[in-house]
């Protein structure tokens, strides 16, 4: 009866409260460090005069007491009760009939948590409470608050720059002194907002953003590249692995380009222009070689002009650049919509006219090489959409002369045909005639020019944190694409330029199998599976809402100062780990490796991984002066800083790279590039962790 009393009693005094809207207590909540090893939450309530706020555990029947609820919580234990920092008033109130505990003015409670995991670290919550006066008292009201993994990497930071308080300190030549923090409160108050992801740092605020201005110490910056040739490191030492990958890569697009509408109808007519220029066979042979050879020469120049012009830093950030990929998508998209038979992409029919008549009316040498720039010219429409996404996935691998590279092996590619049949004229015969198998092989280019564009477009969504295509929306569009192109193949979709279907060929039946099994396959990524077959192109796992897979590796720190500086202190060594939101192969790897059950407890528990973005656009506080090469550059954004301190330090510049550090920057093994193989990962890891722990010895 008297609790019944005592919440009607409650409720003709909120009713009351209406006529006026009171707030009385301000709440600030931080996250800050402990003397112990625990880290502390302190919950401040300012409570204004002539207010009070009860205390926690009143007796039952009561008024609401002020509770401390934590709805989720990961990464960390609790530690005991949040403790009050002044002694409670107590009194006897005859409204309750009981003795009650307040706090006037400002009282703060502290509750102590044990961080377990750094990187799976979060904890949301709220506070219910109930302030009251000598003549009112007003509803319970809650407080929200919420931390994260990020706030952990700035209260270490702040805590070291408390602690140390070192002075500017100008590094060598290739260091910014500009690095050097600013102060940093010694608490992290809590982001009541989303919080913060690793990838999505344009949403940062000015404050988070200090974070990449931290304490700087000259050693940790200093570079390592002796060490790691010491190491026998094949990554720093060696010429670029990838230069095959780029060759191989533009083969295969030149054998693609082979069967586009564009090219393979000028396979018999070029070798018959070569065959007619005289009867010496010999002769005949020897212009045929020479056209393959100048279709390469074409290509190859082409590719080292574009590097030329822009170079190979410059077109790794292109890569990126939101413009150039926008530009870019909506670039395959039309030519998407031109293989599907909306329109025809041609050049001006004066230029290849002009060059075709010029090759009829010189000799030799010059006319063969206007031949073969007719042939460049004219396929264009085909061959622009390969060349132009291998030119990006070769300059995104920051080999200077990888543009140079693919084009090669593309020309080659190409080439290689038309050499070919000039040499042996009779397998002419056995060439199938160009007709609708061609108009479907144009269709099917289509769909997966469509398929490819919308890479072009993640790049940049991740790059600049807009998240208008996170992963399942990326799933959602190919699933559909490539159950539509399924469709496509068995003539169930027909557009108005194709040819009439009567039966379904077995090849087209197994494309079709292929392409409806690929969509199927896809499906259970809507919900987290980490479809390790298409890693490269989709986006990473953390954009997805829904996501019920819980294996993927998630790095505890995206800044190397606040990483090492925490490393330190829980002695443990470091892994780096340098990334790119555009990195085809850095998915791969998190898809492939970082999956592994033996891989990610040993990252998990046995080390700190940093993992640093060469490619994220978030502006600097303040732009970074540094000079390299004799040269003086601005560093602008947060990836020209990783990018520029991977470079100095660790002398590389692809990614993925992998290095393992003790906490005073040193190298404790040659470093880790891109390599699928998960055992040579465990053992790459394993010697690192023996190292550390030798040194410790």
């Amino acid at each position: 009866m008297k609790k019944l009393f005592s919440s009607f009693v409650l409720l003709l005094l909120a009713i009351t409260a209406q006529a006026q809207i009171f707030q009385p207590v301000d709440w600030k909540i931080k996250l800050e460090d402990s003397p112990s090893a625990e880290t502390e939450i302190v919950f401040t309530a300012v409570v204004d005069k002539g207010w009070h706020l009860y205390d926690q555990n009143l007796p039952e029947g009561g008024p609401v007491s002020t509770s401390f609820n934590f709805e989720t919580l990961q990464g960390a234990e609790l530690i005991g009760t949040p403790v009050s920092s002044v002694k409670p008033t107590e009194v006897y109130d005859e409204l309750f009939a009981m003795n009650l505990r307040w706090y006037p003015g400002t009282v703060s409670f502290t509750q102590k948590i044990k961080i377990t995991d750094p990187a799976k670290f979060k904890a949301i919550g709220e506070v219910e409470f109930m302030a009251c006066n000598d003549e009112t008292c007003l509803p319970p009201e809650r407080e929200s608050f919420s931390f994260d993994r990020k706030d952990i990497a700035q209260l270490v930071a702040a805590a070291k720059t408390a602690k140390e308080q070192p002075a500017a300190t100008t590094a060598e030549t290739e260091t910014p002194a500009d690095l050097v923090a600013e102060t940093t409160p010694d608490a992290v108050e809590a982001d009541v907002t989303k919080p913060v992801v690793m990838g999505q740092s344009n949403n940062r605020s000015t404050e988070e953003l200090k974070a990449y201005a931290l304490t700087y110490e000259a050693d940790l910056w200093e570079p390592v590249i002796d060490k790691l040739k010491a190491y026998g490191d094949t990554t720093v030492t060696a010429t670029d692995t990838t230069w095959l990958f780029i060759f191989f890569a533009g083969f295969l697009g030149g054998l693609l380009a082979l069967l586009t509408p564009c090219v393979w109808p000028m396979i018999p007519m070029t070798v018959s222009f070569f065959l007619k220029r005289t009867k010496d066979r010999k002769k005949a042979i020897r212009d045929a070689v020479t056209y393959g050879i100048s279709i390469i020469v074409i290509y190859l120049i082409m590719g080292l002009v574009i590097t030329g012009i822009f170079g190979a830093s410059a077109l790794n950030d292109l890569s990126t650049n939101a413009i150039f990929n926008i530009i870019f998508f909506l670039l395959l998209v039309v030519f998407a919509i031109s293989f599907f038979g909306a329109f025809e992409i041609v050049l001006p029919a004066s230029w290849t006219n002009k060059l075709d008549t010029k090759a009829d009316s010189t000799t030799g040498i010059l006319s063969i090489f206007f031949m073969s720039f007719t042939l460049v010219l004219v396929s264009f429409s085909c061959t622009g959409p390969i060349i132009g996404t291998l030119l990006v996935q070769a300059a995104s691998m920051g080999t200077a002369v990888g543009p140079a590279i693919g084009m090669f092996g593309f020309a080659l590619a190409l080439s290689i045909p038309f050499s070919l049949f000039a040499i042996f004229p009779n397998m002419l015969q056995s060439m199938p005639k160009s007709g609708g198998w061609l108009n479907s092989v144009k269709v099917v280019l289509g769909f997966l020019e469509l398929a490819l564009a919308l890479k072009f477009l993640s790049v940049a969504d991740l790059a600049y944190g807009w998240r208008i295509l996170d992963r399942e929306v990326f799933l959602v569009l190919w699933i559909v694409i490539f159950a539509l192109l399924g469709l496509y193949l068995l003539g169930k979709l027909k557009f108005s330029h194709d040819s009439d279907l009567p039966y379904v060929s077995v090849p087209r039946l197994f494309m079709a199998i292929i392409s409806f099994s690929f969509a199927v396959y896809m499906v259970p990524g809507l919900w987290g599976a980490p479809l390790k077959a298409i890693s490269a192109f989709s986006p990473p796992l953390y954009t997805q809402d829904l996501n019920l897979y819980e294996n993927e590796v998630h790095a505890a720190f995206d800044d190397y100062e606040s990483g090492m500086a925490y490393a330190k202190r829980v002695n443990k060594p470091v892994l780096i780990d340098f990334s790119g939101f555009g990195c085809v192969n850095c998915r791969k790897m998190e898809a492939t490796v970082w999956t592994d059950p033996k891989v990610k407890q040993l990252i998990d528990n046995d080390f700190v991984l940093i993992t640093l973005i060469v490619d994220d656009k978030t502006r600097l506080p303040e732009p970074i002066q540094i000079e390299e090469h004799g040269k003086k550059r601005t560093l602008r954004t947060v990836g020209d800083k990783w990018s520029y301190f991977q470079r100095s330090k660790f002398g590389a510049n692809a990614q993925p790279f992998y290095v393992i550090l003790n906490d005073k920057g040193e190298p404790l093994g040659p470093s880790y590039a891109f390599n699928e193989n998960v055992s040579q990962y465990i053992q790459f890891l394993q010697n690192g962790l023996k190292a550390f722990k030798d040194q410790k010895k």
